[in-house]
């Protein structure tokens, strides 16, 4: 048993009662004079759920962390966390777990070497273990890197390097964050299994979905304090702190208003006068053509002014679409029309113009930002950079945008790596914002985000594609209930082709094709929330 860091232990518990294999008594962390957690407190039991949830930047990555006894540089830390053996850690921004240089089977298979056994026994293990991660065919993963992983396989990687590590309690940071419905579902089958074997879980959540199946116990955290904790059934029924009741009002999905149709949704009508066209785009990994195919023969129009969500399991090729229409990903064949002119497959050989008409919000903004650097000023390089905007305006426009999108001024002048996960994300929004782009392409960019903040997202999002010279909005997204809310039309992709396409009330009340009615059927509905007092 370790302790981290100083101070008082606990008191006994009673005679009978499960023995905690990870407890945090009145942790308190604060760097250069901000107090990050003030005062939590919680206990891990075996075979049992403890979820932290609160808006982002309210201490739940920071707590999460200090049960691996790890702590923001020059932190100042009072309290007392103790920990049975060694926790393992499923973190929020999985490629920062893994190593960019080295095939995931060799990461997988290091892990493994640490149990002992023999290379058969230990690749049994690494099997087993992507088996229990939803990634039963190895070779879909262990002889890539980690950047030919989509953001969803990356996530089942680092669970089943969890997995491998045995370890008695797992501290799972947004596990299910950039996960399709289906694959949500298998990840919280298998987190139910791992409470099952016995191990404990602390789980930290902006999904109230996963929170609702998956928690035993729910402490509810905002601006680092402890707002409310119990039992999840009286929490998520009937809360009783104002701040518990707006997170599940705001977690209510939304119905789309677009009337049900009788019939099966209709294909993509001609292109639009202004906006993009993309006709028979196939994109592969390797150098030669048609090496591994990851999308092939998709085609779709996007008007000025329009939402399309694009939407599928993880690994179905939503994220290499968004990134060749970026201009990321170069090896495609086909067609990219924005406002009748082509575009190039490379950034390399587009127009300033050209860069700044596209613009894409990373899933994992963490990696999108230089760690060294204060994020306004990354912001603000887009506007000098794309629209030769002087440094001081850049920077008061910088400001004013970040303001709009929920981070504030105080929050902006400091590094990425003082910022949480969702305050990041929003950042990477303001930064795409600032070039001012007629399409703007966003992966997962509300997964990561609590409900408060996610609604007040989505509406600026709503705002910026109002009218027929709005931006055009590419939407890659798991959330069909975001994808309800926001889009005019859904595209969903399996298997790297489009199977269905059409006006989003269509798709999402009378889908034509098998895999959207799994995708609609796998889709968790919430109950509403009772009164608070």
């Amino acid at each position: 048993m370790s302790d981290v860091p100083v101070g008082e232990a606990p008191g006994s518990d009673p005679p009978g009662a499960p023995v905690p294999v990870a407890t945090v008594r009145d942790l308190r962390v604060t760097v250069d004079g901000e107090t990050l957690v003030d005062g939590v407190s919680l206990t891990a039991l075996p075979g049992r759920c403890t979820a932290l949830v609160g808006a982002s930047g309210s201490g739940k990555s920071t707590t999460g962390l200090a049960l691996l006894g790890e702590y923001p540089a020059g932190a100042e830390v009072s309290g007392t966390v103790r920990v049975t053996g060694r926790a393992g850690y499923v973190p929020q921004n999985p490629a920062a777990a893994l190593n960019p240089a080295r095939r995931a089977g060799a990461l997988l298979a290091d892990i493994a070497r640490q149990g002992g056994g023999s290379r058969r026994e230990r690749a049994a293990r690494v099997r087993a273990a992507l088996s229990a991660a939803q990634l039963p065919d190895p070779g879909q993963v262990l002889g890539r890197y980690p950047h030919q992983l989509s953001g969803g396989q990356q996530q089942r990687v680092v669970l089943a390097q969890a997995l491998l590590s045995g370890a008695p309690v797992v501290v799972a940071d947004e596990p299910t964050t950039g996960q399709d419905a289906l694959t949500k579902r298998r990840v919280v089958d298998e987190l139910r299994a791992v409470l099952a074997r016995g191990a404990a879980v602390v789980l930290l959540s902006h999904d109230l979905d996963v929170v609702r199946e998956l928690a035993d116990e729910v402490v509810v955290l905002r601006a680092g304090r402890v707002v409310e904790a119990g039992p999840a059934d009286q929490v998520l029924t009937d809360p009783r702190h104002a701040w518990t009741a707006r997170l599940l009002t705001a977690a209510r999905p939304e119905t789309p208003d677009g009337p049900e149709t009788d019939g099966p949704p209709e294909e993509a009508g001609a292109a639009p006068d202004s906006g993009l066209r993309v006709d028979g785009l196939t994109a592969w990994h390797g150098r030669r053509r048609g090496g591994a195919v990851v999308l092939r023969e998709a085609s779709l129009t996007l008007g000025a002014g329009q939402c399309l969500a694009v939407v599928g399991r993880s690994g179905s090729g939503k994220t290499t679409l968004a990134r060749c229409l970026a201009g990321l990903h170069r090896r495609w064949s086909g067609r990219a029309v924005l406002d009748g002119e082509p575009l190039p497959r490379s950034l390399r050989h587009r127009r300033r113009e050209q860069l700044a008409a596209v613009q894409y919000v990373f899933q994992d903004a963490k990696s999108s930002f230089d760690e060294y650097r204060p994020v306004v000023e990354q912001v603000a390089r887009t506007a000098v950079r794309l629209r030769a905007l002087p440094p001081a305006a850049a920077r008061q426009e910088a400001l004013e945008t970040l303001v709009t999108v929920g981070v504030g001024e105080d929050t902006a002048s400091r590094r990425p790596g003082e910022l949480s996960g969702g305050e990041l994300q929003r950042a990477a929004l303001a930064r795409a914002l600032l070039a001012r782009p007629r399409v703007l392409l966003c992966d997962e960019i509300t997964s990561g985000l609590d409900p408060v903040t996610q609604r007040g997202i989505l509406a600026l999002l709503a705002g910026l594609t109002a009218g027929a010279e709005g931006m055009g909005l590419v939407l890659i997204t798991h959330d069909l209930a975001v994808a309800a809310e926001l889009a005019d039309r859904i595209a969903v992709i399996d298997d790297g082709r489009i199977v269905e396409q059409g006006p989003a009330a269509g798709v999402l009340t009378c889908p034509a094709h098998p895999f959207t009615r799994s995708l609609l059927t796998a889709m968790p509905v919430l109950t509403t929330p009772g009164p608070s007092s």
